[in-house]
């Protein structure tokens, strides 16, 4: 009987409002948020529903030759990076091939190509590296090859946009490029008209897919603390523009070598954050936020910060981590002689044997950071619906070797709901977090097998839109659980977190740690007593310090 009422308690979280068009797309819970977009995208909502046919359907699954890619708790768990950079952008050097080669030997299921918005990029690179792209999607069928182009986001930093594969993938990200960006538009100043232009940018994003120009496309902010000149508002504004599109940041930024001390490494900051606030920098941004805490950036990394700000909203913002991959640390590449980088939109293919680059901040995809994303099957689409939906981890150094988070009722055999969805239950009810690991059983690419020393419970409070767009900060986001992993552990652990009676609106996320440099929290011992710590300018090396941090799930009483 007991079973029996759980049962119907979790089927209470399938009555939502994701179908009702009545209801405006704000009111809307993360999980009906992420069902009326598939909905939407499916052909299956309102007048501007065209054939079904429309939409593309999966590719075949391939031969699971990745661990990731044998089905777990309903998902495939794709490993990938989405910010990647190639000779077609000014500042970076290798071929298409090179880095999918690598991500493919590091493990990688999915990639996206980023090359920098600009003006030669605008002109000639988006056709380009298209040719590229397409040849290296037939020949390594094992990974998913997106296209997409790091956009200067008008009077801010820089952004991932990626669509679908398709016939128009080109001619939309060159539309966008001409129009949207802010180096090609100079619209670099922080001006309410710049602001406007780059929620008008993501729009023009999520009108392309209504219209059917292209299946789907995705926005995810690039190292958004760095420079400091991502304002609260403007993220705020960017999801708000539409929530199908901008669904991110990066919870932790690429170029992680760059920590590693000289005369071994370049001796900066993990992601190159080094610098100092600007003219151009949001004032009310502390001092700290200019640096990396165990390689993650402020806004996720400081519990009860900007990023738990944004999700005590209830509306989904999730986080991510790749490579930023310009120039490998340890390679010995460098670009092909005789570039002519603005007249040809790219530079010759490098060539190597030439001195060892130790200044350079960076490791190929898969090398050092992942996403993993939980998918329905090996296609573009299902890793786009996974993003989108905030069934993502992310982990450095591959410490763990797999994730799962589940809220259910107490004591219920159910499985529960998984990350980035809502559980619905009675005010009252008894709701707990079940969190098990893969520990990590085979070295890592430094060649040692990670240990996982602790894991965190971080909880807050639903509150509703902010009242000042400008907030960063929420009071009620604080670590209410942590789990020590008796050492010596070995194939998997389980850990239960008993939430209580759930007579408020909550999410919860987890996090874990290598365990050997902590610190306490920016916000003091009582919200995060053993946080990650700051890393040091000019001696971080990356690999001893490791996390990961899952995207959060909500809890939402009814009656």
């Amino acid at each position: 009987m007991g079973h029996s009422h759980h049962h119907h308690e979790q089927h209470e979280h399938h009555h939502d409002h994701a179908g009702d068009l009545s209801v405006p797309e704000r009111e809307l819970e993360p999980g009906e948020l992420n069902r009326r977009s598939l909905m939407r995208r499916a052909g299956l909502l309102g007048a501007a529903a065209m054939a079904a046919g429309a939409v593309a359907s999966p590719a075949a699954a391939a031969t699971p030759r990745h661990p990731g890619r044998e089905p777990r708790h309903g998902y495939q768990w794709l490993a990938g990076d989405h910010h990647i950079h190639t000779q077609h952008s000014s500042d970076a050097l290798y071929r298409v091939v090179d880095h999918v080669r690598h991500a493919n030997a590091y493990g990688l299921d999915w990639m996206v190509i980023t090359d920098h918005g600009g003006a030669a990029h605008a002109r000639i690179g988006v056709e380009k590296v298209n040719p590229d792209i397409v040849q290296a999607r037939e020949a390594y069928e094992d990974v998913l090859i997106f296209q997409g182009l790091e956009w200067n986001i008008p009077a801010a930093e820089h952004a991932t946009v990626f669509v679908h594969p398709g016939r128009n993938e080109v001619a939309v990200l060159k539309e966008f490029e001409n129009s949207y960006d802010g180096s090609v538009k100079n619209a670099n100043d922080s001006t309410p008209a710049n602001e406007a232009l780059a929620v008008a940018g993501i729009a023009f994003l999520g009108e392309q897919v209504r219209r059917r120009r292209i299946p789907d496309a995705l926005f995810f902010a690039n190292h958004p603390a760095r420079r400091g000149v991502d304002s609260p508002h403007e993220i705020r504004a960017w999801r708000d523009s539409d929530p199908s599109i901008a669904v991110g940041f990066e919870g932790a930024p690429g170029h992680q070598a760059a920590g590693i001390k000289a005369p071994l490494g370049p001796g900066s900051g993990r992601g190159f954050y080094s610098g100092s606030p600007s003219a151009a920098s949001f004032p009310a941004y502390p001092v700290e936020s200019y640096r990396t805490f165990g390689g993650f950036d402020w806004m996720t990394s400081t519990v009860g910060g900007l990023w738990d700000s944004l999700l005590a909203e209830g509306k989904p913002w999730w986080i991510s981590a790749n490579s930023d991959s310009h120039q490998v640390y340890g390679d010995t590449a460098q670009r092909g002689p005789n570039s002519d980088f603005e007249a040809n939109g790219r530079y010759n293919d490098p060539v190597y044997g030439q001195p060892t680059q130790v200044t350079a901040g960076d490791f190929w995809p898969g090398f050092y950071s992942r996403t993993n994303v939980g998918a329905e099957d090996f296609s573009y689409a299902a890793v786009m619906r996974g993003l989108r939906a905030g069934r993502v981890w992310v982990d450095h150094g591959n410490l763990i070797g797999g994730l799962n988070v589940r809220a259910r009722v107490a004591g219920s055999r159910d499985s529960g709901i998984t990350l980035g969805d809502t559980l619905v239950v009675r005010k009252g009810t008894p709701v707990e977090l079940v969190i098990e690991i893969d520990l990590a059983a085979e070295p890592n690419w430094a060649q040692f097998v990670p240990v996982l020393a602790r894991v965190d419970v971080i909880q807050g409070d639903v509150t509703g839109p902010a009242a000042d767009p400008d907030v960063f900060t929420t009071p009620s986001t604080k670590v209410v659980k942590s789990f020590e992993v008796t050492a010596g552990a070995k194939g998997s652990v389980r850990f239960v977190y008993g939430i209580g009676p759930v007579d408020r609106p909550i999410y919860l996320r987890v996090r874990g740690t290598d365990g050997k440099r902590s610190a306490v929290g920016l916000l003091g011992a009582g919200v995060d007593p053993a946080g990650p710590q700051m890393d040091v300018l000019g001696d971080a090396d990356p690999w001893l310090d490791l996390w990961f941090y899952s995207n959060p799930l909500w809890v939402r009483p009814r009656g």
